[in-house]
């Protein structure tokens, strides 16, 4: 029993390294987001639409993608993981708790131009809603806005290290 304590030891360790290393940090995120919005500026708006929407595309990486909405109203015009919402009226969609957040991320870019926030969705693959932090960035022609969330991250948090 003694001598497997030491490999059990050094196997724990192991994996709450590799955890830690794999977390996602907020830098990540707006990164990504600013990353979707550079193309947009630079390419417009068919070339930033073909990108996003392409989940192995340069906007999906690990189990952060961007997706994008319009300014004039609740519609997503890209989504890698999630094209049947491409097109819809999102005013209504709520999270587990009644959160209107697709209304909050158009909120954000509308009033503040970027900013975070958090609400309740499913990981990919899963059932159950976990706590989701997104990024909201509002492009330079206020035509669209950018969004990019990630689990486990703290909204106020990351809304305060970007400051």
């Amino acid at each position: 029993m003694p001598k497997r304590l030491p490999l059990a030891l050094a196997l724990t360790l192991v994996l709450c390294w590799s955890s830690l290393a794999l977390a996602v940090t907020p830098q990540e995120v707006v990164d990504l987001v600013k990353s979707a919005a550079k193309l947009y500026q630079d390419k417009g708006l068919e070339a930033a639409t073909a990108a996003i929407n392409d989940k192995n595309g340069p906007f999906v990486k690990g189990e952060l993608y961007v997706f994008m909405g319009k300014m004039d109203k609740p519609e997503l015009i890209a989504h890698p993981l999630a094209p049947q919402l491409i097109g819809k009226d999102m005013s209504m969609i709520k999270d587990v708790k009644g959160k209107l957040f697709q209304l909050e991320f158009l909120n954000i870019a509308k009033d503040k131009g970027a900013g975070w926030t958090e609400y309740w969705w499913p990981k990919p693959g899963q059932k159950e809603a976990s706590p989701k932090a997104t990024y909201i960035l509002k492009s330079q022609d206020g035509k669209v806005w950018f969004g990019c969330g990630a689990y486990g991250l703290d909204a106020k948090a990351a809304e305060a290290q970007a400051k």
